[in-house]
């Protein structure tokens, strides 16, 4: 995605439609903030050199408008059933960020779209809808849509990316089952969530950005990539905090909300949740390994290795998801 004058306006007015649809203080105002913000998006998604991003644009389009059109189905349902109107709109918002069981689309515009898109498809594009769900209030049907949604998210997140070596799509699956951890924070506490978010958007990014400078699509370009072993090392963690190990950054999102959890007497949530993140973690792990155990193929001949300079992100990958290796040597000083 390069940096021309009309992509950096669509994605300023995609900014700004996010932060209309989080400060309105009615459903109209959010809904054409969420309109404003899907408007905007499109353009950066398509493209005319390929048809894999232009299918994937038609795709979102298609499901974000069919959320936006339940939400205004439910507005005329305010005034005779207040709480059947609150479920319909939760349940409009859990399709248009891709929560389990309203996931399929999620992976499939993932595959299609090339790593710059695909960060702000996993953050900026769900900044409106989460904090429109947190805003909702709590009744039965409501509370429960949401919590069911998190435990399917968890499990779906966890068993979609076991057989996959698509990068962009073990990033959706991981990406479902982070949003099951945000979507509990809600039942909980608002603060929370809120830190998840902005934690699982910086790790996310970083990971994404490594793989954009090394152009890796599918785990085999890990794996015969012309790169250094730090380089390789790198990405391997990151995916390690990505998924939650401690004590990689990922992990300080996770001990936060477990503490909640325990407090709110969530436990077979939690036992849910705690289990989908080992299932994360293992095909982490299992795909890991294999980068380790196989390097790229070189003649015999070429006794000078040339490597490629390591780009601004490896650092600054390597920074986001191993600060959290310092907290316990910071806690130690205090």
């Amino acid at each position: 995605m390069p940096f021309s004058p009309h992509k950096i306006s669509f994605l300023l007015a995609l900014i700004s439609g996010a932060l209309l649809s989080i400060s309105s203080s009615s459903w109209f105002t959010a809904w054409i903030g969420l309109e404003l913000n899907l408007m905007s998006f499109i353009p950066l998604m398509s493209s005319k050199k390929n048809q894999l991003p232009t299918e994937a644009s038609l795709k979102y389009f298609l499901i974000q408008a069919l959320g936006s059109a339940i939400i205004i189905l439910s507005s005329t349902l305010t005034l005779l059933h207040p709480k059947l109107a609150l479920l319909s709109i939760s349940l409009a918002l859990l399709l248009k960020l891709g929560a389990a069981p309203f996931h399929s689309w999620f992976p499939q515009v993932m595959e299609g779209l090339n790593w710059p898109q695909a960060i702000i498809l996993m953050t900026i594009q769900k900044l409106a809808p989460m904090f429109l769900i947190s805003y909702l209030s709590m009744s039965l049907y409501t509370y429960s849509s949401i919590f069911l949604a998190a435990i399917t998210s968890a499990s779906v997140g966890a068993l979609g990316g076991i057989n996959q070596t698509s990068l962009r799509k073990i990033l959706s699956y991981s990406s479902i089952n982070h949003m099951s951890w945000m979507l509990i924070a809600m039942l909980i506490n608002e603060t929370s969530w809120m830190v998840y978010f902005f934690l699982y958007a910086l790790i996310a990014t970083s990971v994404a950005l490594y793989f954009s400078s090394t152009q890796s699509y599918f785990f085999a370009h890990l794996i015969n990539s012309n790169t250094t072993p730090h380089s390789k090392i790198i990405s391997i963690l990151s995916l390690y905090s990505l998924g939650g190990m401690p004590p990689f950054s990922g992990f300080i999102p996770k001990w936060i909300i477990v503490q909640e959890m325990i407090t709110a007497s969530f436990f077979l949530a939690l036992l849910i949740l705690l289990a989908s993140s080992l299932v994360t973690l293992y095909f982490y792990i299992r795909l890991t390994l294999s980068s380790i155990s196989v390097s790229c193929p070189q003649s015999k001949w070429n006794l000078v290795s040339f490597y490629p300079p390591i780009s601004i992100s490896s650092p600054v990958s390597s920074m986001v998801n191993l600060f959290g290796l310092l907290i316990p040597s910071a806690l130690l000083m205090i």
